[in-house]
């Protein structure tokens, strides 16, 4: 067994001594030349499409179903008519018999910061940045199955085969930093969500754009990514990875115009390159002990029981945002965080059917005080004003009971919010109707097609324009959909 602390201190040696950037004939800039422009090493575009607001971007995404109403947008109508019989002055379709008496929240909200939003008490510790965000109460799904909702979130589609909101950053963008992936990937501790890796793929992009998965807490934090046996020399990395090179290279131009090879060698070098800079990023025993309480981590190392509980959701989710952090210091555009895994039982992701109290207190208490510190910290240290925070889940959760104590999808509204690079700070877009089942205004909803159309024009880059021929069809990130959300720009 290799444990952690030993691939973090092997790895940082496995090519200590190489010249890479001649050993492996790298055709990008170094770190600081590629954080010198707006377009990196291998991006498609030659210039911005318009001045950036945002060179990076963290993604916060809670697999599961998130439910907004029991988390930051606040229903007195519930409160009021809370066991009544629910009536939607409507034929709703239910996902699993979902559509019991109107239920209350089972946690208390209050008002924070100086614009007064409304939060529940299991999401206090946004209360301190609260006043950084906007908040859209009025986003809409397609669909209330969560394979197909994910893909649609991450990807703007609803079926697989279609690339990652961070592979077409990374297509378009190019990388900050050679010796990093562009596009990194932190799913939850527990393991992937629902979809797995299909949710980050590169599809019919290069396949160098998609995401990169790491597990900060495995003892090997990133597969295939091994630190050096003691058997291996310098020497023989240099002739082996020469060796390779030659042979790639030479296959490579017996087939013009298959960019698959090309994209594999480009992963075997930045694996090369990575096996100096992961480590140093992942390595948090550099963190002074004040940043690492923020964060919820004073509770590292200890053994949880089998109940869901806040500290190992706190530690787990503080984890992976302290190690956004530093990878977005070193150059990195685009870090994925999930919370959730795919469904199992007991339930460790936010589809709350049968005790929303149960499953969702620990999940967003520990979401909170990760999101918190990870919003504070970029503050304090310069970057929050060029970084874009995006929390988002696939759908939401219905105002009545499922059961007794759950809710059921709701397809039909849900929130997401967004801090940092060009986003105006505490205003509350877009709000549901009363009961929080759907959008007030029912003929003007925010659809995901516009979330990202908003991301990309704060990255510089025009959703329209950022195209990909595949299969006779110009796609994009936003396909034939979206619209910049002006009113949530500063």
């Amino acid at each position: 067994m290799i444990h952690r602390r030993d691939f973090l201190s092997q790895s940082a040696h496995g090519f200590g001594a190489l010249a890479l950037a001649s050993l492996l004939q790298t055709d990008g800039l170094t770190a600081a030349a590629a954080g010198a422009s707006d377009v990196g090493a291998g991006g498609i575009l030659k210039t911005l499409h318009r001045p950036a607001k945002a060179k990076r971007i963290v993604q916060l995404f809670m697999s599961g179903a998130a439910s907004h109403l029991d988390l930051w947008d606040h229903k007195p109508a519930l409160d009021k008519h809370h066991g009544e019989a629910s009536d939607f002055g409507e034929h709703v379709e239910a996902f699993q018999n979902g559509l019991g008496p109107w239920m209350k929240s089972p946690f208390k909200f209050k008002a924070y910061g100086q614009s007064g939003k409304m939060l529940s008490d299991v999401v206090a510790p946004l209360g301190e940045v609260v006043d950084e965000m906007a908040f859209i109460h009025n986003v809409v799904g397609k669909t209330g199955v969560h394979s197909q909702a994910t893909f649609l979130q991450a990807t703007g589609f609803q079926n697989p085969g279609f690339p990652g909101m961070g592979a077409w950053i990374s297509y378009g963008l190019g990388s900050m930093n050679d010796n990093l992936p562009t596009f990194v990937v932190l799913p939850d501790h527990r393991g992937y969500p629902s979809n797995g890796p299909k949710n980050w793929s590169s599809a019919f992009l290069p396949a160098s754009t998609q995401g990169t998965t790491i597990f900060p807490q495995r003892d090997i934090p990133i597969e295939d990514l091994l630190p050096k046996s003691d058997f291996v020399t310098a020497e023989s990395d240099r002739d082996g990875l020469g060796l390779l090179n030659r042979l790639n290279r030479g296959f490579e131009q017996q087939r013009p115009g298959d960019s698959r090879l090309d994209a594999r060698i480009k992963t075997y070098e930045l694996a090369a390159r990575m096996q100096l800079s992961a480590p140093e990023a992942l390595d948090l025993s550099q963190e002074p002990d004040h940043i690492l309480k923020m964060y919820g981590l004073e509770t590292a190392g200890k053994t949880y029981g089998s109940e869901i509980n806040v500290p190992e959701e706190a530690e787990y989710f503080g984890r992976k945002c302290l190690i956004a952090r530093r990878l977005l210091e070193r150059g990195v555009r685009f870090v994925q965080i999930w919370s959730g895994n795919d469904n199992s039982f007991p339930r460790r992701n936010w589809d709350s059917h049968e005790d929303l109290q149960r499953d969702h207190g620990p999940l967003a208490s520990g979401m909170a005080i990760g999101a918190a510190a990870l919003i504070k910290d970029l503050k304090q240290i310069g970057l929050l004003e060029d970084t874009i925070v995006l929390w988002t889940t696939e759908f939401g959760r219905m105002p009545s009971t499922q059961g007794s104590k759950g809710r059921d999808h709701n397809p039909y509204v849900f929130s997401n919010w967004l801090c940092g690079g060009g986003i105006k700070p505490g205003v509350t877009y877009g709000p549901s109707d009363e009961w929080g089942y759907k959008p007030l205004d029912r003929d003007n909803p925010t659809q995901v097609y516009d979330i990202h159309a908003t991301m990309l024009h704060l990255m510089g880059i025009d959703h329209t324009r950022l195209t990909f021929r595949s299969n006779g069809i110009d796609r994009r990130l936003t396909d034939v959909h979206g619209h910049v959300l002006t009113d949530i720009l500063a």
